[in-house]
């Protein structure tokens, strides 16, 4: 009796000494991943953070007519023509009235973007009556000069080592001791489009592009697969031969490479149908096709979910199959549909492979006014500036992650505030 005693309490031990590692293993496969998970938002933010501000620096321009080559009577072709980066180099050049040789006057015209000349027109242009006066005007600082002010750049370094030379270092001191170099808002990242220089760069045309495409695929998918859920769960025959084949191929596609849904998209949307390339309507047909199996997997689930007593109550009080399953069962299973068409969406706006098929992989500096103008949308924007040999391109792609990440998150928030405001236990 003791010895099967013993070996109770034996198999006992081992089965809770068992249970302990498992709980012991879950325990350390949480903390590892809360790890990863937190080393990876503390690199993505530390690196993000910084774009959101830019360096500027503050230059006293005097818009000679005679320098320009216009006056305030002039017609607006004449002022967009005139030459303002001569009044910006005048300036320059009194600030260091010393600087002589080809290379320093190069490279005292590239401590400001070569946007500032545009700055100056769009100001004259605003109000010609600028003409003819000095106004103080902070620009925006080349993406080299702005690596350094936010300290990127080592200047203990040898100067051969260095983007920065010696002699700029001079002028970049000399301009923050008289207060001319400062960090600002960068509101050029969230009000200008795609550019080539790091320091114009901006996400407002991605974000369009993605708004548009996000907005038309919800338009597209929403409907189609909500109604075929329906139809799969509520009135396809039972045991049918192609009903069986639909439901096994949506399944199938669930888990399908998303590229392939952007072959699918060239070769029918584009080649046969001749959609336009590279843009929002494009982009949101392959979107939806990406995202309708989850749609439909998610919606037949909800649908499922409601008791079969609400359809067998609804219908002996005389409601037709239609009517309960439009009038009862659907709104009942409408936060389940919800919750899988926001998931899906958010899917859907963390994809670049398949839209790299359709062209949505150009370089895109005017904003979208249509959803036929050529467009790109974040993930993309993501990925070209990711692929750019400019270290200023680091930053603005971590930032653009961290707007696409609080993009996600707000909508996977938003799904289960709606699972918790419509959810019904039975």
């Amino acid at each position: 009796m003791s010895t099967t005693t013993d070996k109770v309490r034996a198999s006992l031990g081992k089965r809770y000494a068992r249970e302990k590692r498992f709980r012991a293993y879950g325990i350390i496969a949480i903390t590892l991943s809360i790890l990863f998970l937190g080393l990876l938002l503390i690199n993505i933010f530390s690196k993000g953070l910084p774009a959101f501000t830019s360096t500027y620096i503050k230059l006293d321009v005097t818009l000679d007519a005679q320098t320009l080559g216009v006056t305030p009577t002039d017609p607006p072709e004449k002022l967009r023509a005139a030459d303002y980066n001569a009044a910006i180099t005048h300036s320059l050049q009194t600030l260091f009235p010393g600087v002589d040789g080809r290379i320093q006057k190069k490279a005292l015209k590239s401590l400001v973007s070569s946007d500032a000349q545009y700055e100056l027109q769009r100001r004259v242009l605003a109000d010609p009556k600028l003409l003819g006066t000095a106004q103080t005007v902070w620009f925006l600082a080349d993406d080299d000069v702005d690596m350094f002010h936010k300290g990127y750049e080592n200047r203990t370094l040898p100067e051969a080592d260095r983007r920065i030379k010696d002699f700029e270092l001079q002028w970049l001191d000399k301009l923050e001791a008289d207060g001319r170099l400062a960090s600002k808002f960068n509101t050029t990242f969230f009000t200008r489009g795609d550019s080539r220089e790091p320091e114009q760069a901006g996400i407002l045309s991605a974000l369009v592009g993605s708004i548009f495409t996000m907005t038309l695929t919800l338009l597209f998918s929403f409907p189609i697969g909500v109604m075929a859920a329906i139809y799969l769960e509520e009135f396809a025959p039972k045991n049918n031969i192609w009903v069986d084949f639909i439901e096994v191929n949506i399944n199938n596609l669930a888990a399908v490479p998303s590229i392939i849904f952007g072959l699918l998209g060239l070769a029918i949307f584009i080649q046969i149908f001749g959609a336009p390339r590279s843009s929002p309507l494009v982009g949101s047909f392959v979107l939806t096709l990406l995202i309708l199996p989850t749609i439909i997997i998610a919606s037949r689930a909800a649908l499922k979910s409601v008791p079969p007593s609400i359809r067998e109550a609804a219908l002996g009080l005389g409601a037709s199959k239609t009517q309960a399953v439009f009038h009862h069962v659907t709104p009942l299973a409408m936060p389940g549909i919800l919750t899988g068409t926001i998931i899906g969406m958010a899917h859907a706006v963390g994809e670049s492979a398949p839209l790299l098929m359709v062209g949505m992989v150009a370089f895109i500096v005017d904003v979208p006014h249509s959803i036929t103008d050529p467009a790109t949308i974040l993930p993309v924007q993501i990925y070209l500036w990711a692929d750019s040999p400019e270290r200023a391109f680091t930053e603005r792609t971590s930032a653009a992650i961290i707007i696409l990440l609080a993009f996600m998150i707000t909508m996977n928030l938003l799904a289960i505030v709606l699972r918790k405001k419509f959810e019904r236990r039975w």
